[in-house]
């Protein structure tokens, strides 16, 4: 195994749009990321991810991009991103953006071109056909869904004909069959990485390849969503091998890949093994959905299924133990937020800090979402008015559609999983607006911004964000840095249903992490092991007798232990 830089970093993602607006629009903006820097640097970490401020029409809040070149007039100006990306280095601060391969704006100029007839040159940068006659009707290629509901196809008048898009209906999908939209977009790598940043967070990068373009049979639904036709496809990797070979490998950058929650380990070791050729790591989401998010309607009923959480992260870590490397991320721009996800409103302290320990001890690169460190939870919708996210729109009719008697459960059910919750304003103080602007947001601020915000952590020694802090020092800065880099992982008890425990080795030094999700008192055998050293501990104080460590609900402790003979 080559050491690379990303392997020893901590990461935050920013969405810039909710992170602090400098300019009282309501809206963020990148001097809000170059002046909150410092804050980030006391953090402890020294990689950030900024979610893309690319000039767009904002339909999906920037990932729609107009023009790769430009910023949007509501983040700022390509000036802002060189003083920024200047301040991050000199803060030892490594900047990362979001390389946006699947589609476009269809304002940007290859569509506006593509569309305008089908002898333009830029037809064939995008994906088009004809449409096909049913009952005498002319009706969509395929029945195909889209992710956002709805087709995955939109017709464009002016051509008669069909665009495919799997996500917005503003969001036509790129042709990367034509070598010259490749080519296109490694120019575009290649000029961010020539500009300074240190590498890309690449979205949606396994739905570059699409199926032949045959219905979905046996199907009750008039636009089924099937992740096969157009997810994790073999020419993905002939695309990706070749943006290796022309960018990746000519950079000192990092590659990380969003491959969704539909990607086998088989899959991501394809993507990012260390000798796949194609990226440095892969986001996967399948911990995102341990609990029983499906069939409840209000979030305090979410109960975690701690056995599946364990098997998920066990099975990534193993599979990828001499083979690759792994982020490791409880969250991000699309997931609730980890305190309503998996934390526990009754003990919130307690519960954040054990979820944070269980993640950054694991080997991986952490990535810590904004807010995520604070303790920011889910925002408590009211009505579908309040969504702003078109997928919990959609996912909203879709729930109503099957129930239409009862709205209030569409409602909790689309707010439970919607993007809008981690997208609302990062809470700084509990003043005016949570310190984040001086103006009304583009979004709703969480109500509880009085209690949970920066400046009340930062009062605080025992807050969540010192904890967070302590964990990203014992990583980056402490004589356990190689161990919790390097070291082999174990789990520990896989069908334990309340604790969550693995043991951490590099040559003749192991750490044993301890975490519980139970809100009950438990019991944890340690006469196996001799305690060296308490590493870390979200409780003052621990209760061993007899070699029993009793644990207090949501108790999370870190030994430096050695095995007895």
């Amino acid at each position: 195994m080559t050491k690379k830089w990303w392997m020893e970093s901590v990461g935050y993602q920013i969405y810039p749009k909710s992170f602090y607006d400098t300019n009282d629009d309501g809206i963020g903006d990148l001097n809000g990321v170059y002046e909150k820097l410092d804050y980030l640097a006391s953090l402890g970490v020294n990689l950030i991810w900024i979610c893309p401020f690319y000039d767009s029409p904002m339909d999906d809040n920037g990932y729609d991009v107009r023009n790769f070149f430009d910023v949007a007039k509501e983040f700022g100006t390509m000036e802002d991103v060189r003083t920024l990306i200047d301040k991050a280095h000199e803060l030892g601060i490594k900047v990362i953006l979001d390389y946006v391969l699947n589609h476009t704006s269809d304002e940007h100029p290859w569509f506006v071109e593509s569309r305008s007839s089908k002898e333009n040159p830029y037809r064939d940068y995008y994906i088009w056909d004809d449409g096909k006659m049913k009952d005498g009707i002319k009706v969509e290629p395929t029945n195909w869904g889209s992710f956002f509901g709805g087709s995955c196809w939109k017709y464009d008048k002016p051509t008669d004909s069909y665009f495919m898009k799997i996500f917005s209906n503003k969001m036509p999908d790129l042709n990367w069959k034509n070598e010259k939209v490749q080519d296109e977009m490694i120019f575009i790598a290649k000029n961010w990485l020539d500009y300074g940043i240190d590498g890309f967070r690449i979205d949606a990068v396994s739905h570059l390849d699409r199926a032949p373009f045959e219905d979905i049979e046996n199907t009750d639904e008039q636009y089924p969503l099937d992740w096969h036709k157009f997810s994790n496809l073999p020419k993905v990797h002939d695309y990706l091998h070749k943006l290796n070979d022309e960018i990746f490998s000519k950079y000192d950058c990092l590659a990380i890949g969003e491959v969704g929650g539909q990607a086998s380990i088989e899959s991501g070791l394809k993507y990012a093994s260390f000798d796949a050729n194609e990226l440095s790591m892969v986001f996967n989401f399948d911990h995102n959905w341990c609990n029983n998010i499906e069939d409840v309607t209000h979030p305090n009923k979410l109960v975690t299924n701690v056995v599946q959480l364990k098997s998920v992260f066990a099975k990534w870590q193993t599979a990828f133990k001499d083979k690759g490397w792994l982020p490791l991320n409880w969250l991000n721009h699309d997931q609730p937020r980890l305190m309503s996800q998996y934390g526990n409103h009754k003990y919130p302290l307690e519960s954040g800090k054990m979820l944070a320990t269980t993640l950054h001890l694991m080997r991986g690169t952490p990535f810590i979402y904004q807010g995520e460190e604070i303790g920011m939870t889910n925002y408590p919708f009211e009505d579908v008015s309040q969504f702003n996210d078109i997928s919990s729109i959609s996912a909203y009719y879709r729930h109503l559609e099957k129930d239409p008697d009862d709205p209030v459960k569409a409602l909790k059910k689309a707010s439970l999983r919607s993007r809008d919750n981690p997208r609302t304003p990062m809470q700084w103080t509990k003043g005016y607006l949570a310190g984040f602007s001086r103006e009304i947001p583009w979004m709703m601020i969480n109500y509880n911004y009085k209690k949970i915000n920066v400046e009340n952590n930062l009062k605080n020694k025992n807050s969540l964000w010192y904890h967070y802090q302590e964990l990203i020092r014992l990583r980056r800065k402490s004589v356990y840095h190689e161990l919790i880099t390097y070291g082999d992982f174990e789990l520990i008890n896989p069908q334990d249903e309340n604790l969550f425990c693995y043991k951490r080795t590099l040559k003749d030094e192991s750490l044993l992490v301890i975490n519980s999700f139970s809100t009950h008192k438990v019991a944890y055998d340690l006469s196996k092991y001799e305690v060296l050293e308490t590493v870390l501990s979200n409780y003052k104080k621990q209760s061993i007798k007899d070699g029993i460590l009793h644990l207090k609900p949501f108790e999370s402790i870190v030994y430096k232990i050695k095995e007895k003979l």
